[in-house]
């Protein structure tokens, strides 16, 4: 009896594993971002709070697996605090807001153990949120300084992660650092390195920037994005949890999509305030 020689098909390559689903999701967020970022102010700290609210929640819900109902409460009500002070750029109150936050939650914590992690959740999630607010302003228009400011950073941060995931899935190699995340290389992470800077330098001749500027401000983000991205992979090892949530289809939760943009706000913030003139747009 004669049998038909049936050979598998091939496996997709890798480069495009869930590439669909993640550009989906990655263009809906962009969507839901754009109004907000333009105006700022107001509208877009509302939607700094619905994101960051989010963020709370996966930490929470990561970090204490017996969370109570005041566990979610105390961070959400300090983190709209701090939003409130932050528009109204009252910057003590509002950092006086994220400590008070931190030592309560570390409160209702300590009955359960585990306090550090609540503590360090209020800092870790609250504190970049505001700065993004911060960093944004209250002016709306494309071409405020606000505006153009944060732009910047998202796009770099961006560009380093397209560069890397595309880099690190065509070229492979050695791992950059597989006890934290054994999907990234060494190729991935130098391309993603290349394209940042390109994005960086291809933004500042667009708004009229030095590009010697926009390449030393974009060289240390570019590290502290990807610092971020392996920091969160650590505590996900650390906690046993592979994803923070299944907000967004092909990327996890939404704090696996933004922890390489909190970094790197956070880093601006702190740079620009040691170097305020880096930043001539």
């Amino acid at each position: 009896m004669e049998t038909d020689d049936i050979t598998p098909k091939a496996a997709p390559p890798k480069i495009w594993k869930n590439l669909g689903i993640r550009f989906i999701s990655a263009v809906l967020l962009l969507a839901i971002c754009v109004a907000p970022f333009y105006f700022g102010g107001w509208v877009w700290a509302a939607l700094v709070a619905l994101l960051g609210g989010r963020l709370i929640y996966e930490w929470v819900r990561m970090a204490d697996k017996t969370a109570s109902q005041l566990a979610f409460a105390i961070p959400v009500i300090g983190f709209l605090i701090g939003i409130v002070y932050t528009v109204q750029d009252h910057p003590f109150f509002a950092a006086l807001a994220v400590l008070v936050t931190a030592l309560l939650a570390g409160v209702e914590r300590m009955r359960r153990g585990g306090t550090a992690w609540s503590v360090f959740g209020v800092f870790y999630i609250i504190v970049p949120s505001l700065l993004i607010i911060a960093l944004r302003g209250n002016i709306p228009g494309f071409d405020t300084d606000g505006f153009k400011l944060l732009l910047f950073i998202i796009l770099v941060v961006a560009a380093a992660d397209v560069g890397a995931y595309f880099g690190g899935s065509a070229l492979k190699g050695p791992k950059l650092a597989p006890k934290l995340s054994p999907n990234k290389t060494w190729s991935g992470f130098f391309s993603g390195v290349l394209l940042a800077v390109l994005m960086a330098l291809i933004f500042a001749l667009a708004v009229d920037m030095r590009p010697v500027y926009a390449a030393l401000l974009a060289v240390p983000l570019i590290l502290l994005s990807v610092s971020g991205d392996l920091f969160e992979s650590g505590i996900k090892r650390k906690l046993d949890v592979k994803d923070t949530g299944t907000l967004m289809p092909g990327h996890g939760g939404l704090l696996d999509r933004l922890d390489s943009l909190m970094a790197a706000v956070l880093g601006a913030a702190i740079i620009l305030s040691i170097f305020p003139n880096i930043w001539h747009s």
